[in-house]
């Protein structure tokens, strides 16, 4: 068994996907990171709605509180898709040993280069393909 943070991994599931530990790894600190930002987004939202908005907007503070959780909610989120998303982007590099835009790349020549040889075998009206 191979210890990943608190879990523990087969090792075979780890010798079959050596990046698991950086992805692991990256994981984590895209989840601080939202956790990060959750605390900063409420923070500011309810100092910038005590300080800014309180004369226009005379709120109480419960919903002070309720819209500045909101706030840092949307914050968190954000933070932690971007983050989410670069490290899936990070998984398929060690996975594959290409990026996923080079691999779109690839996809949408591999279907065009299909779509040639397609076009180039002939149909019957009876749907069966000649060359």
């Amino acid at each position: 068994m191979v210890n990943l943070g608190i879990s523990k991994i087969n090792e075979v599931v780890a010798a079959k996907h050596p990046g698991l530990s950086e992805y692991a790894a990256c994981q984590s600190h895209a989840f601080m990171k939202g956790t990060g930002a959750f605390i900063t987004g409420s923070g500011a939202a309810f100092v910038l709605q005590k300080l800014l908005l309180h004369r226009r907007l005379p709120l109480s503070l419960q919903w002070n509180v309720l819209l500045s959780v909101v706030a840092g909610s949307i914050a968190s989120y954000a933070v932690t898709r971007k983050e989410t998303q670069r490290c899936s982007n990070l998984w398929i590099y060690l996975e594959t040993g290409r990026t996923p835009e080079q691999q779109a790349t690839e996809n949408i020549l591999s279907s065009e280069s299909k779509e040639t040889a397609e076009s180039s075998m002939k149909k019957t009206k009876y749907g069966d393909s000649m060359e």
